[in-house]
This record gives C-alpha cells, sequence and structure tokens, in this order.
C-alpha cells in the first residue's frame, strides 16, 4: 500500500514539475513575443527625450515610421503638406480670445531635429496590459451607427449594437463632407478601471452597414495603453471596417504617415481644465486634399500628418458624416444593469453646468462642396443614455458661438434607463 502511495506522490510532482517546465516555457514565448512587437512598434531613433510624466519621445527617421509597415504604402512618396489648404478662422469664444497652443508635457524637455517625426515609445509593461498582442492599440469603443453614403435618409443610420460603448455626440449629416474642426475643451476624467476609456474627439465615417470607415482626432484617457495613468493625451484613430479588425489607435499599426517632429500622437498635455478654474481646449482640424485624396490632421497650425488615399475606400473622397463629442469605453456599460461603469465622460458634470464645469466643444465647424468654412447646418445631437450623460447646445445670446455641451457621470438613476433617445437641434 505505502509503495503504491509513493508512487502515486512522485507521479503527481513530475506532473506539477512538467506543468512548471511548460508555465515557464509559455512564459518565455510571451515575453519573445513581447519584445518582437516592441521591436516592430519602436523603429530605431536618431535621438530619444525622456519626458518628466514618464514618457520617452523617440525621434526616427520620416522614411522609417511605422506607416511604411503597410503593404499598400510599400511605394508611398511623403508628402510634408496638403496642395490645398482651406480657409481658417482664428478661433474666438465668449469665454476667451484666440487661445495660444496647448503644448504638451515632454517639449519642455527636448525637441526633435529636422527629418524626423517625434513617436511616444511603447513600453513593454503597456504591451503585458494588452488583452493580446494582436490587437494591441484597438481596444475601444465602436460607433453605435452605421453609415450609408446614399441619399435614402430613412437608412441613412442603421441600428449597429454596441454594447461597451456610451456616447453625446453632435452630428452633421449632409453626405459630402471634406472638412471639419473644432476647439474640444481638455479635461481628465476618472475612469474605473485600466481598461476603460473616456474621450473627446472629431470623427469623419463613410461606408455601409459594419464596414464603415472612420478617422478620429481629439484627447483620450486610457490607464491600459498609456503608461497605466490617467492623465488626457492626444490621439487618433482610423478603422476601414467598424473598428473589427483594421485600424488602431495612435500608431500602433502601419497607416497614419505622420510629418511632424512637433507634436506626438499619445503625449500628456501642459495644462488640463478644473472645476471652476482656467479652461483649456486643444483645436483640431481634419481636412482632405481633392489632389491626392489624403485626409490631413492639424493640431493648431501644425500639421501633424495624414491618413493616405491608399489605405481608404469610402473616405476616399469625401466623408458622409461629422460628428463631435464624448465617449465612454467600458466591459460596464450596460443600459438598466446595477453593475454600470461609474467612468466619467468629460468633466464628469452634466452638460447643464455649462462653461467653467461641463466639456464643451466649439468653433464647430464644416467644409463641404461649396467649399465654405460654417456651421452645420443641419444638426443634431445623439445621447443614448440619457440617464448616465448628456447633451445640450447652448448659446448665450443669438448671434454668440455656439457650445455643444456634453458629459456626466453615472448614479444610481443612470441604471433605471430603458431606451434610446434622439435630440434633435438645429445649431444656426
Amino acid at each position: 500500500m505505502w509503495k503504491r502511495v509513493i508512487m502515486s506522490f512522485f507521479a503527481m510532482a513530475l506532473l506539477v514539475f512538467d506543468g512548471g517546465v511548460d508555465v515557464k516555457a509559455e512564459a518565455r514565448k510571451t515575453l519573445s513575443e513581447i519584445d518582437k512587437k516592441l521591436k516592430l512598434l519602436n523603429k530605431p531613433a536618431i535621438k530619444s527625450i525622456k519626458s518628466e510624466d514618464g514618457d520617452i519621445i523617440d525621434c526616427v527617421d520620416i522614411y522609417k515610421q511605422p506607416a511604411f509597415d503597410h503593404p499598400a504604402l510599400k511605394n508611398h512618396t511623403i508628402q510634408m503638406r496638403p496642395n490645398t489648404i482651406f480657409a481658417s478662422e482664428t478661433s474666438t469664444t465668449e469665454h476667451e480670445s484666440s487661445p495660444a497652443m496647448l503644448t504638451q508635457t515632454w517639449q519642455k524637455s527636448g525637441s526633435c531635429p529636422k527629418g524626423t517625426v517625434a513617436i511616444r515609445r511603447v513600453k513593454r509593461k503597456e504591451l503585458l496590459n494588452a488583452d493580446s498582442l494582436e490587437h494591441f492599440g484597438r481596444d475601444g469603443p465602436r460607433t453605435s451607427f452605421a453609415v450609408n453614403t446614399t441619399n435614402d435618409k430613412s437608412n441613412f443610420f442603421g441600428s449597429f449594437p454596441a454594447p461597451e460603448h456610451s456616447y453625446a455626440n453632435l452630428y452633421a449629416t449632409e453626405n459630402n463632407y471634406i472638412g471639419a474642426r473644432g476647439d474640444i475643451n481638455l479635461w481628465d476624467p476618472l475612469v474605473e478601471s485600466y481598461n476603460e476609456i473616456s474621450s473627446a474627439q472629431i470623427s469623419l465615417k463613410s461606408g455601409f452597414v459594419e464596414n464603415f470607415e472612420s478617422i478620429e482626432a481629439g484627447w483620450m484617457v486610457y490607464p491600459n495603453l498609456f503608461n497605466a495613468d490617467g492623465q488626457p493625451r492626444l490621439f487618433i484613430r482610423w478603422t476601414l471596417d467598424g473598428y473589427r479588425r483594421t485600424g488602431c489607435i495612435n500608431l500602433n499599426c502601419a497607416g497614419f504617415v505622420q510629418t511632424s517632429s512637433v507634436i506626438a500622437l499619445g503625449s500628456t498635455f501642459s495644462n488640463v481644465s478644473t472645476l471652476h478654474g482656467p479652461q483649456f481646449q486643444i483645436n483640431i482640424r481634419i481636412d482632405h486634399d481633392p489632389s491626392t485624396n489624403h485626409w490631413w490632421l492639424h493640431y493648431y497650425n501644425e500639421v501633424v500628418g495624414y491618413w493616405p488615399a491608399e489605405i481608404l475606400c469610402y473616405l476616399k473622397e469625401k466623408a458622409a458624416i461629422v460628428a463631435w463629442g464624448g465617449d465612454v469605453y467600458s466591459k460596464n456599460v450596460k443600459p438598466g444593469h446595477p453593475s454600470h461603469t461609474t467612468a466619467y465622460m468629460g468633466s464628469g458634470e452634466a452638460a447643464s453646468e455649462l462653461f467653467g464645469r461641463a466639456n464643451f466643444i466649439t468653433n464647430i465647424r464644416i467644409i463641404d462642396y461649396s467649399l465654405q468654412l460654417k456651421y452645420p447646418d443641419p444638426a443634431f445631437f445623439v445621447v443614448d443614455e440619457p440617464n448616465c450623460y448628456s447633451a445640450l447646445i447652448y448659446k448665450a445670446h443669438p448671434k454668440s458661438e455656439p457650445y455643444f455641451y456634453f458629459g456626466g457621470h453615472p448614479d444610481n438613476n443612470c441604471v433605471y434607463n430603458k431606451k434610446y433617445l434622439m435630440k434633435r437641434k438645429m445649431i444656426s
């Protein structure tokens, strides 16, 4: 009997030992894959800058940036500036005039030389936090609407389920947009967990059903992707198939061609807004260049780069829809459910709190085939969880600049939301 017990003990020990070897082998494999991914994402730097916020900015040869890993860009010729530059306005509001360009934290520690682009280095711990290496930088909200480029308004918006996404957006839907811009109020919203996102952005979309295309830019808080902190960071995102398999946030996949040595995507800002305190905003412009069909991103007057025509289809010549607003992504966005996330949208204050408390976007403009920079008219806003978040278009007086306010944070009333709500309002 004891012999059988001893043999059983050794058999169990062998199994445990073998299991340990398997675990270690799997760990080595994972670390090897992470190192391979890091090498793919972090291109060799001509110069590196250590920022006081913990980021490292690599100054990468403009011709060796991640964009050119995309097979469609193998023979792409870099364009440094758009051939067509549309009219621009000086950003002015009733609360402050001509705001200065909001700097990024890393810029205090150095600058990148001419011929390079400023790229935030991806850290190993950020890859370790990812759900998967394959989808690193692709996590996040999907739009709740599909876009149809036909003129049939009854089919323009199609239901597209996004159970982990909540938004408050202002929409322009006239199907012929070649530019959009706005000043986005900057906050540092609280999120419940590291894998949640709170963002504010401008997006342009076109396409059909689940295969719509989208390009967008603004600021986001996303601890899992950015250094495990809650600081807002400049971001871009794009997709060719409704965020299912293509595209990503910033330069975490090949596609967007950066031209700026001054602005680093994914970097923090030198200031953020505070309740009843100073208000800061970032100026975002996205314009189409009809001579090349590239879409150009401007941060204030700095040309950051472009989404090249080679990676686009429906968006190659125009956008069918433009959206301005806020998004919250969480696995606990569950309308009517007690476990709904408490993540803030914007400042966390309701839209009705207005300037100094609520998040806003102002100087909202589009460019259409008239080639005129103007307010979108008609336009409407949508809040899909009005018991959790809110939106409001506000004018202090008839001739003042419209402000699109949005935001809030869920409380006990949030779980009682049972229906989808659409609100419409002209802003002209």
